[in-house]
């Protein structure tokens, strides 16, 4: 056994000498510094991208319908099937047109619909871009929505130049840049999380009433589509006569049939107006309500050929129960939802949480169907059509009494009448924290 001298290192036991790793000689390279993070783009270059793109894929559709619109043999061309498609995209966003009949002011849903899906996703990239995803702050949101607003805005002016003298630019930038804003920032809020992180802070009766005045909106308003797919359908001879009467083709009847189709929307909200009582206008001093169908001579438009003929009588009454029902079926799904959540009827159910919650539900549900009745009616020209489409006022407060009394009733039944689950109840209590 070798001594082991001052100047010789000790080794920890096991570990061999030749094992050991060695250091070469030489200074030391230096440090790596952290590469810069790429993948994002300026937020300059991101809106701008981003509120092109949306304007660029929520216009062509446009072009691609009124062009077939005008496609015949003796009228149609590329510039005019350009000019057309700006202001068919602005009209889309709510921008008024001037026409040599009058003012043009009724927006086809189905491209609104669009158009606020193409910003709503201009918003995430845009958040995406600024790194704020999943963040959970409202600060990036805002800033992109604004970024994106502007751009967007920006684009209403030579669109409404080039689109002819009937759409004003200044008013054009305005519509544009509101309707952005509004879109792009319920885009980027939900990219940074903050809704989501907020509605868990919010008070349960709060977040349950929002919910369901949600479901029952969707409800009605699916029932108002129903309620006008049948009428169209059934007045559908008359519609079919009134496309064949355009002499424009094939090609202009079918370009014809998908600018109709752009207005279901439309006349989906106009059916709900009509199940719910208050009705709507085809022009002024008229009325197509439940109990009243007064109408002059209408435009050949094959959506209105589906208009009722008269008052509901008969087996029609059974319609004025139809919001009702929805009503119940919304307060219904909250109260059995509410009670799985208290643990099948093993903890009762506060019946001022369940009833506060139905009650909130017709408020919501009322604005928003009136807030879309705003946006579906205007002007259809000059003189007698000045006037289509419901009131906003009338269907908020008709929703909000109808849902509110509905949503109660079946809750209130749902807590009453429902029955323990005898599984849950066999089953043993947790044991309690210490």
């Amino acid at each position: 056994m070798s001594a082991i001298t001052p100047d010789q290192p000790r080794r920890p036991a096991g570990v061999d000498a030749d094992t050991r790793p060695r250091r070469r000689a030489g200074p030391r390279p230096p440090a790596r510094r952290p590469e810069p993070r790429s993948g994002r783009a300026p937020l300059v270059v991101a809106a701008t991208v981003a509120a092109g793109w949306a304007a660029v894929t929520s216009y062509l559709p446009v072009v691609v319908v009124l062009g077939l619109v005008q496609w015949s043999e003796d009228a149609g061309s590329p510039g005019g099937a350009l000019r057309a498609g700006l202001a068919g995209w602005l009209l889309g966003h709510g921008v008024p047109l001037d026409t040599g009949a009058g003012p043009l002011g009724v927006a086809p849903l189905a491209l609104t619909a669009l158009v606020v899906w193409r910003l709503t996703r201009a918003g995430v990239h845009t958040t995406r871009a600024l790194g704020a995803r999943g963040s959970r702050d409202v600060r990036p949101a805002f800033v992109a929505a604004g970024a994106v607003s502007l751009g967007y805005a920006l684009l209403g002016v030579p669109a409404a130049l080039l689109a002819g003298p009937g759409a004003a630019p200044l008013r054009a930038a305005l519509t544009l840049g509101v309707v952005a804003a509004l879109a792009a920032l319920a885009g980027a809020l939900r990219t940074t999380g903050a809704p989501a992180a907020l509605a868990r802070r919010a008070p349960a009766v709060l977040r349950d009433g929002v919910r369901t005045g949600l479901v029952a909106g969707l409800l009605l308003a699916g029932a108002g589509a129903g309620a006008a797919g049948l009428a169209i359908a059934t007045g559908g001879g008359d519609a079919a006569d009134m496309i064949g009467a355009y002499r424009t083709g094939v090609a202009g009847q079918a370009g014809i049939t998908l600018v109709s189709l752009a207005y279901a929307p439309n006349a989906a909200i106009w059916a709900t107006s009509y199940l719910l009582g208050p009705g709507f206008a085809v022009g002024t001093d008229t009325a197509v309500r439940t109990s009243e169908v007064s109408v002059g001579a209408l435009p050949a438009v094959p959506l209105l050929a589906g208009l009722p003929r008269g008052p509901v009588d008969g087996a029609g009454t059974l319609l004025l129960a139809v919001p009702v029902l929805i009503g119940m079926a919304a307060g219904w799904l909250l109260a059995r939802r509410l009670l799985r959540l208290a643990g099948d009827e093993r903890t009762p159910l506060p019946w001022a949480a369940l009833l506060g919650s139905a009650a909130l539900a017709g408020p919501v549900a009322g604005l928003l169907l009136g807030a879309v009745a705003a946006f579906s009616g205007g002007p259809l020209g000059g003189g007698r059509l000045a006037e289509l489409g419901p009131v906003a006022w009338q269907v908020t407060a008709v929703t909000t009494a109808v849902l509110t009394v509905g949503a109660l009733i079946g809750a209130a039944a749902a807590r009453t009448f429902s029955r323990p689950d005898p599984r849950a109840l066999s089953r043993p209590e947790p044991p309690a924290r210490p």
